[in-house]
C-alpha cells in the first residue's frame, strides 16, 4: 500500500456529488416518464368511452331516422328510399374514415416533454464541455 499515492477527498467527493446528479437526472426523467404514459392512458381511455358514446348515440338516430322514413314511404317509393339511404351512408362512413385518418395523423408525439427535457440536458452538457 506504500507504493500508491493517497487518493485526495475532494475526489471522491466530486465523483459523489457527479453520480447522486447522475442519479438525481436519471430519477427525474423516469418519472416525467411515468407521467405522460399515465395522462396518454388516460386521454386514450376517455377518447373510447367518447368515441363509443357517439357511435351508439348515432347508429340509434339514423336507425330510427331510416326506419321512419321508410315506414311512411312505403308504399311510393320504399327502394329509392333504401337505396338513397344506403348512399347516403355510404358517404358518411368514406368522410368519417378519412378524419378519423387525419385526426390520427395529427396526434402529438407521446412523451415529447420528456424528449424535449432529455435534448435540453444534452445541450447542457454539451455547453458545459
Amino acid at each position: 500500500m506504500e507504493g500508491h499515492p493517497p487518493v485526495s477527498p475532494g475526489f471522491i467527493k466530486n465523483l459523489s456529488a457527479l453520480g447522486d446528479s447522475l442519479l438525481c437526472a436519471i430519477k427525474e426523467r423516469v418519472e416525467l416518464v411515468s407521467i405522460e404514459l399515465q395522462e396518454e392512458k388516460y386521454r386514450l381511455i376517455r377518447l373510447i368511452i367518447w368515441i363509443s358514446a357517439a357511435v351508439f348515440a348515432g347508429v340509434m338516430t339514423l336507425a330510427f331516422a331510416t326506419l321512419t322514413l321508410v315506414y311512411l314511404l312505403w308504399d311510393t317509393a320504399r327502394l329509392a328510399a333504401l337505396g338513397g339511404f344506403t348512399i347516403f351512408y355510404g358517404g358518411v362512413l368514406a368522410w368519417v374514415i378519412v378524419m378519423l385518418r387525419r385526426q390520427f395523423t395529427h396526434q402529438p408525439m407521446p412523451f415529447e416533454a420528456t424528449i424535449d427535457s432529455l435534448t435540453e440536458d444534452r445541450a447542457c452538457i454539451r455547453s458545459r464541455t
